[in-house]
């Protein structure tokens, strides 16, 4: 993809992409809660100090970008579409920053 066919449906695109895992980050949480029985703030200590714990509830609040892909794909909104998966993208050197470091 070129800059020059960058259109600002690319850059709403890639801030919710960027936006939603942030949002769901704490509701993963709270079905984890839910469903394991554990305290609220348990999990929320366990996931800032914990690295892999980290890495698992941000892939899992990242793959939730698929409904928003799956959305705009069938309304052939592809810029939109494109910018999702390249705000999720952006989420890849900070997990890899985490794995390795």
């Amino acid at each position: 993809m070129n800059l020059k066919n960058w259109t600002w449906d690319h850059t709403k695109g890639a801030l919710i992409g960027l936006v939603t895992p942030l949002i769901f980050i704490p509701i993963v949480l709270l079905f984890l809660v839910w469903i394991q029985g554990y305290y609220y703030e348990q999990l929320w200590h366990k996931f800032t100090l914990n690295g892999p714990y980290r890495i698992k509830i941000m892939t899992i609040s990242i793959i939730i970008n698929l409904v928003w892909f799956y959305v705009f794909l069938n309304r052939e909104r592809y810029h939109l579409a494109m910018g999702i998966i390249l705000g999720s993208l952006l989420f890849a050197p900070y997990i890899i920053y985490i794995k390795f470091f």
